[in-house]
């Protein structure tokens, strides 16, 4: 490969691409609704955010890994290049419609939702030509989060309600996290206790790691199909009280002196304490549901998601995988904004204590991802220290 090194994984553009993203929307929001503004997005301001989380942000990300790990999976080459800059560009022309629909609201939706059906597409090709057939998950939850892009756009076109299409996505997030970060999270820390000799290394699949993700299965289902059943809230505990349990068996603790290892670990905790969160303001116990949201958006996806981001980049460029000071910082500060946001009162009826924590919460949730772009971003748009 011969092109401009920005292109030639996917890694490269969608992480960078995410991270000034995460950078962005979210001060704009935390601005929009301190001041009341008239916004020009494609939805009313609460939506927007909401989508463009969901489906803008996060699928950046899960691009970007995918796009990487596939050729790793299939020992095929990667989508690099030209084909390459033809899908980020979808992703970012979807980011700049949805902000100001020009285009009118629904090319702009058609235009938004193609980019996880063309991943999904991307995805299938990889596991039919590899031959991976132990990937299938991976490509039906992808397909499925595509789906829920498109329903999304078709409630909210109608002015209707978009809740279920909400629940569905944070399920299926709930469900990557589960699959994806509970195969990295004991990989990479069997790896580090290998690497440095320490006795009884975690295996990485159990069967109670089955356990736990059909709990966890059947939790986000129940939660679907009926939010606000006392049977849901019973489920959803169970399965968080399962998540931290196969959490506790990987032995994160021992991996303190290596934060890229111990943020995989406070990030899938976060997987754990959301459905236990979400279970309990089911059940009228301590959490709102919104306030239970925010630990899987802000806290979860937030952490694991760096997490993934700032490993892949150093392991792909060629540099040791070792956790700097300010990738330190990185992780405190998504963990802190997460705090802040999750502890937030109602923004339905703010107060100024409201306004002061969702802003604390915007500076440093995007304060990381800013960070990000900074210290890793020269690696992501050079050539790898290894070529």
């Amino acid at each position: 490969y011969e092109g401009p090194a920005v292109l030639s994984y996917g890694f490269r553009p969608f992480f960078l691409g995410a991270a000034l993203f995460a950078g962005l929307v979210v001060p704009t929001w935390v601005i929009s609704f301190a001041d009341q503004m008239q916004t020009e997005f494609l939805y009313p301001a609460r939506e927007w955010h909401i989508h463009e989380m969901l489906f803008g942000y996060l699928p950046a990300l899960i691009a970007g890994f995918l796009m990487t790990a596939m050729p790793n999976w299939t020992d095929r080459m990667p989508l690099r290049g030209v084909p390459l800059l033809l899908m980020f560009l979808l992703w970012l022309v979807g980011r700049v419609l949805v902000a100001s629909p020009w285009f009118g609201p629904s090319a702009t939706a058609v235009i938004d939702g193609a980019f996880l059906v063309v991943l999904a597409a991307y995805v299938w090709r990889e596991i039919v030509a590899g031959k991976v057939w132990d990937r299938i998950p991976i490509g039906i939850l992808v397909s499925l989060y595509g789906v829920t892009n498109i329903l999304f756009h078709q409630a909210a076109l109608r002015g209707a309600p978009t809740d279920f299409s909400e629940r569905l996505a944070l399920s299926i997030m709930t469900m990557m996290l589960t699959v994806i970060g509970g195969r990295l999270t004991p990989t990479f820390t069997r790896e580090f206790f290998v690497d440095r000799n320490m006795a009884k290394p975690p295996t990485v699949f159990s069967s109670m790691d089955g356990v736990a993700m059909g709990f966890v299965l059947v939790g986000v289902i129940t939660w679907i199909l009926q939010p606000e059943s006392f049977w849901t809230g019973i489920m959803l505990v169970v399965a968080g009280t399962a998540s931290v349990v196969r959490l506790l068996r990987w032995k994160g603790w021992r991996a303190w002196q290596e934060p890229l290892v111990l943020i995989l670990h406070l990030g899938y905790g976060w997987v754990g304490l959301f459905l236990i969160a979400l279970g309990a303001s089911i059940l009228g116990v301590g959490f709102t549901p919104e306030n239970a949201v925010h630990v899987l958006t802000s806290g979860a996806m937030g952490t694991m998601t760096l997490a993934v981001m700032t490993r892949a980049s150093l392991g792909h460029t060629g540099r040791p995988r070792h956790a700097d000071w300010l990738t330190a910082a990185m992780y405190l500060l998504v963990n802190a904004g997460a705090l802040f946001r999750i502890f937030a009162s109602n923004v339905e009826t703010p107060t100024v204590l409201t306004h002061t924590m969702l802003g604390l919460s915007g500076l440093g949730w995007s304060g990381a991802y800013l960070l990000f772009v900074f210290r890793y971003g020269p690696y992501l748009v050079r050539p790898s220290l290894d070529e």
